[in-house]
């Protein structure tokens, strides 16, 4: 009777569902999926579905991409540029060099029509002007009328000196013998003597070109002074390229 009970008795659904759960843990050994068939390094199944990170996406998507400069900024970025270079350029054109344009023919052949020349102002600025040199300078009688023109002349006589011009020569402080002038462009026509005393602190000025050039030989005012020596003209630039002396 024990034994006919025993065999009639129905199981237990707790039972059942631990059969159950034991047939799914095998079902899963065999197929792998529990870490006893698993190597150790190989990482365990994802048992959610992996959801892609969006936040980089989301953060930029509130950004604003960065805009092309502007015509305006880009004009304004070289506005500081250009306001140096003009600040260098004013310095450098008005203590240390003069830039100038010859526009006629009172010093051929040494420069020509048209000619480009630099003087440099540190050397009167700083030294004294010399017999020979190459000068630019204010010229006095447009000066007296409240007018500034650049002249360009050779600096012939000295402060102090006496210069005099007759038969096609220049004489210095009454040598007998006439100045030794190679540069100039040819022999100067014979005129009427002329006699010059240099006053202190003053120059006398002629031209190459002795027979076309207007100098000191020919202005209501024929000395220049020596505040009104701009610069000493050492090389021209154009056309070409040529050391002047």
């Amino acid at each position: 009777m024990d034994q006919n009970h025993q065999n009639n008795h129905t199981p237990d659904p707790d039972d059942l569902s631990r059969f159950g759960d034991l047939d799914r843990m095998l079902e899963d050994l065999r197929a792998g999926r529990t870490g006893i068939n698993r190597s150790a390094e190989e990482p365990a199944p994802e048992t959610e579905e992996a959801t892609p990170d969006s936040s980089g996406e989301q953060e930029n998507a509130g950004e604003t991409p960065p805009e092309n400069p502007s015509l305006l900024k880009e004009i304004l970025s070289w506005i500081p540029v250009l306001a140096a270079a003009v600040v260098i350029a004013f310095l450098l054109d008005y203590f240390i060099i003069a830039n100038s344009t010859v526009p006629t023919g009172s010093m051929e052949t040494t420069i020509m029509p048209g000619d480009r020349v630099i003087g440099l102002r540190l050397k009167y600025t700083f030294g004294e002007p010399e017999r020979g040199d190459i000068a630019i300078f204010i010229y006095p009688d447009d000066e007296a009328a409240g007018i500034r023109t650049y002249y360009v002349k050779r600096i012939i006589g000295m402060p102090g000196d006496t210069v005099d011009v007759k038969d096609g020569h220049v004489y210095l402080n009454g040598s007998s013998e006439p100045l030794d002038e190679s540069m100039i462009k040819e022999p100067m026509m014979p005129e009427e003597p002329m006699h010059f005393e240099v006053p202190e602190n003053c120059y006398f000025m002629l031209g190459d070109n002795r027979n076309y050039s207007n100098d000191s030989r020919r202005w209501h005012t024929p000395y220049v002074e020596r505040s009104k020596l701009i610069a000493k003209v050492y090389f021209k630039y154009f056309p070409g390229i040529k050391w002047l002396n």
